[in-house]
């Protein structure tokens, strides 16, 4: 898939931007603070309906309007789709082929990307929230049901812990309605755990040998999901439910103590081991960018075998930040493969024959003017 034009209304230093594109390698040229990350994030919250950037949505309305919207024609195995996203103060409307969803869910997954950003050179030896929103961001993207399962999680997680937090220190406490929620709250962590074990099976299946042809074949990448020990892909649904029904038995009194739920997704990492060293305590800065150029590259792998088609690639000043050889490497890997987008200062440090063929745009303060390469 790639997206063949995009219009901006209204958004963050665009009154009114619109940009046809190369289904091949698209870069984006500027200094710092002129636009080139507002298309890139505007492309990316096209995809995922939210910002990689910011929590807040009315950041991404320009200032002193009261809307913003992007727009954008996708091409498809199947034929163009158009696709709208509306931002307010009242919230997020979408439109696929110029029907409105009633859900942000059916959404998200219309459209699918891969962003490769220089904070995500932090998702080996950043902190655990880091890589449990690339676990979630990255399957809700394929999967429409997760990132509902995910909502209906989160507030019953926060109904649980609102509960917990009201008969802090009652060791005693009994209440109908916290049972009810934490049978709930049971049967939904279930299913995240279980789709995050299917997706780490098949990160790992593409992510082994990119890695190992990186590192010239001197390493060998071994990804782990880190949920309670008890738990494996191999058991079933009831299974699970027991084991996750028994450990918050047992951290039931902890719980009430500290007035939080202290089982559960939102509680899980990623391990990452390299020739059997974990690489987030004794990696690297070297073989830790490797390994976060590996999971971005299986991504791809990943997504075009789900959705069965490849998706775009969005590269926000992230070269600059790669040796030469991983550069390189990430370049021959994408050439002719994906529609790729590219932001840099300048291009004269990157010697490489993609972005020799690539359409170049300049931007500057808010304009964009197509250039020659």
């Amino acid at each position: 898939m790639h997206i063949e034009r995009l219009e901006l209304t209204n958004y963050r230093n665009y009154a009114s931007l619109n940009m046809s594109f190369s289904p091949q390698i698209n870069v984006l040229i500027g200094e710092n603070a002129q636009g080139k990350t507002n298309v890139m994030e505007a492309i990316y919250v096209l995809s995922m309906a939210k910002s990689h950037r910011t929590s807040n949505d009315r950041e991404l309305i320009r200032w002193n309007e009261d809307y913003g919207k992007i727009e954008g024609d996708i091409q498809r195995k199947y034929g163009l789709l158009p696709i709208e996203l509306s931002i307010s103060k009242k919230g997020k409307k979408a439109r696929v082929n110029h029907l409105e969803q009633n859900r942000l869910s059916l959404f998200v997954g219309q459209f699918n990307v891969v962003m490769f950003a220089p904070e995500d050179l932090n998702l080996v030896k950043g902190s655990p929230q880091i890589r449990r929103r690339f676990l979630d961001m990255e399957i809700g993207q394929i999967s429409p049901v997760y990132l509902h399962d995910l909502l209906t999680f989160q507030k019953i997680l926060k109904q649980r812990n609102a509960i917990l937090k009201e008969n802090r220190g009652k060791l005693d406490f009994q209440d109908v309605m916290f049972d009810i929620y934490t049978e709930q709250y049971i049967q939904v962590a279930v299913q995240i755990i279980r789709k995050r074990f299917y997706f780490m099976e098949l990160l790992q299946k593409w992510a082994e040998p990119i890695h190992h042809g990186i590192s010239r074949g001197l390493e060998s990448l071994k990804v782990s999901y880190g949920t309670l020990k008890e738990l494996d892909s191999g058991q079933t649904v009831e299974q699970m439910e027991s084991i996750v029904g028994q450990k918050l038995h047992e951290n039931r009194r902890r719980e009430l103590e500290r007035g939080v739920t202290l089982v559960g997704p939102h509680r899980d990492d990623l391990h990452f081991f390299v020739n059997d060293y974990d690489i987030q305590t004794y990696g690297s800065q070297g073989q830790q960018r490797t390994t976060a150029l590996s999971l971005k590259l299986a991504e791809i792998e990943l997504v075009k075998q789900e959705v069965g088609e490849p998706p775009v690639l969005l590269l926000d000043d992230v070269l600059s930040e790669l040796d030469d050889y991983r550069q390189s490497h990430l370049l021959n890997t994408i050439q002719g493969q994906v529609q790729t987008f590219v932001t840099t200062t300048n291009v004269a440090g990157i010697d490489h024959e993609t972005i020799r063929q690539a359409e170049l745009f300049e931007v500057v303060a808010g304009q964009v003017t197509q250039t020659k390469n």
